[in-house]
């Protein structure tokens, strides 16, 4: 069986497992290997008949409409706020991360959920459009429909707010959801399920489908009407694989190798804390972290040197106040250190830690400085609490630098003068100016990437549109004197349009 390192389908996980029917699977403390839950492994006709309910359940949610919807969602997020700490109990016991991060992943879960369900009605209902000149009889109008079914498949790292960027917008859309989470934090999902059915009892709007891999190629399979995927980029691409057996659109997001620029006239202190944050938080789990850093040199010295002071003073643990937590996926632990030793062999150097800084499930912050480029710590996504600080003579070298790989989803600019300049010059789908990680807590800011890091968005209008299809739709108000859309037109009419066309439009 298989696991990405993201969570997903069809990726290696450590444990072999039983799928046979009627067969379960536990979730596992990462901090002390003790059991959290026990779910399901459900088979590819479980999931089949999970779609088919949601389809007809779907029918009702539409029809409701945006206002009752938003009704509805505005209860959830309610009572997901009355139980915040129940919640991030449960986050925290499936992944290992301490309580605070915990809660603040269901902060943003909240804040996204309310952007959305008031957002819906505004970027998606009927609205009219110009029908133009030879149309002028007609009235024009657009609106986003509900495609049907959605399917959504998510990742460990960030079980709550990742998937909820598909869910929360996919249900504001009018569709219903069934969503796979990650076999490392099925309890989460589940979890999901229960608080949305809580308040939306009368239909199974909200499913949820567990197990490994198998389960999450059943749902591609299972005849949704569209699948959003959060994962690696090769089993991103086995998803689209499959999902085009039947056409079934698909939204993919995958990883990052993220960089952070510091220009020369950067607030080195506000940066030296963002690189920080950005690469150590969550334990260097998130795929918008930061990975690389390209400074200024006239600056280097003393960046690296308040990144050392403040990185140095971190420590995981399994404790709720530890500054970072376990690596929560075991085998993610391989990969950082063959990383490090890899940085080192190449000629990095280790400025703070090394291999002895790997310490399952725990692993140290480590700072690498002077890494090739073509080393694995600088192409390759390491998904742990390291980062590598290279220097450049230019912040447009830094970008350069920065573009010159496959992902392309999140990235950092310090600079006082040049952010905006900078920024725009990055091969990203998202880039935050003097502060790290900033867009993913913008309800309204559309989150995806380009490259290997995937395409279509969650988030913002574009989220909503995401998981809604536009439809088109004229009506005739009145005859016009002149119809070309007939055999019945005179041997005049077109040459009369031709000539009216460069009248009006064959000039400026």
């Amino acid at each position: 069986m298989t696991q990405t390192a993201r969570g997903g389908v069809e990726v290696p996980v450590e444990k072999t497992a039983d799928t046979s029917p009627g067969s379960t699977f536990e979730s596992i403390d990462p901090r002390t290997g003790e059991v959290v839950g026990t779910h399901p492994v459900h088979d590819r006709e479980h999931v089949a008949d999970a779609v088919r309910t949601a389809r007809d359940a779907q029918h009702w949610w539409e029809e409701l409409g945006f206002q009752q919807r938003k009704l509805r969602l505005d209860a959830w997020r309610e009572l997901l706020v009355s139980r915040l700490d129940e919640a991030a109990e449960l986050i925290s016991a499936e992944t290992g991360k301490p309580m605070d991060d915990a809660r603040l992943e269901l902060v943003l879960v909240v804040d996204h959920l309310h952007w959305a369900a008031a957002n819906a009605s505004k970027v998606l209902r009927r609205r009219g459009v110009s029908a133009g000149v030879l149309m002028a009889n007609q009235a024009a109008t657009v609106e986003y429909r509900a495609f049907g079914v959605v399917g959504v498949i998510g990742p460990w790292n960030y079980p709550a707010f990742t998937p909820m960027g598909s869910i929360a917008y996919a249900l504001a859309a009018g569709n219903s959801v069934v969503f796979k989470p990650s076999e490392l934090t099925p309890g989460v999902g589940e979890w999901l399920r229960r608080t949305f059915a809580e308040v939306v009892p009368e239909q199974p709007v909200l499913q949820v489908v567990t197990g490994f891999g198998d389960t999450g190629a059943a749902l591609c399979r299972a005849e949704t009407d569209k699948i959003a995927f959060t994962g690696s980029t090769e089993t991103g691409k086995r998803v689209m694989a499959t999902c085009s057996e039947s056409l079934t659109p698909v939204l993919v997001e995958c990883g990052g190798k993220d960089a952070l620029i510091v220009d020369s006239d950067a607030d080195l202190r506000a940066a030296a804390e963002a690189a920080v944050w950005g690469a150590v938080s969550n334990a260097g789990q998130t795929c918008i972290g930061v990975e690389r850093v390209y400074v200024v040199d006239s600056v280097a010295d003393r960046f690296v040197q308040l990144v050392l002071d403040r990185a140095e003073k971190l420590r995981p643990g399994g404790q709720p106040t530890a500054d970072l937590g376990p690596i929560t996926m075991g085998s993610q632990v391989d990969v950082i250190r063959e990383h490090i030793a890899d940085a080192v062999r190449s000629g990095g150097k280790a400025e703070l830690g090394g291999q002895s800084s790997v310490r399952p499930p725990y692993v140290d912050p480590v700072v690498l400085t002077d890494v090739p480029e073509d080393s694995a710590a600088v192409t390759e996504e390491t998904f742990g609490p390291t980062i590598v600080i290279n220097r450049v003579s230019t912040a447009e070298e830094g970008v350069e630098r920065a573009n010159d790989g496959d992902y392309g989803l999140g990235g950092t600019v310090f600079s006082r003068s040049r952010g905006t300049e900078l920024a725009r010059r990055m091969r990203t789908g998202m880039v935050a100016v003097n502060s790290v990680i900033s867009f993913a807590a913008v309800p309204a800011l559309p989150f995806g990437g380009v490259g290997d890091s995937g395409f279509g968005r969650i988030h913002g209008a574009d989220g909503l549109r995401e998981f809604a299809r536009a439809q088109s739709v004229t009506r005739t108000r009145f005859r016009m004197p002149i119809d070309p859309m007939t055999f019945g037109r005179s041997a005049r009419t077109v040459r009369y349009l031709v000539r009216l066309m460069k009248l009006i439009r064959g000039r400026r």
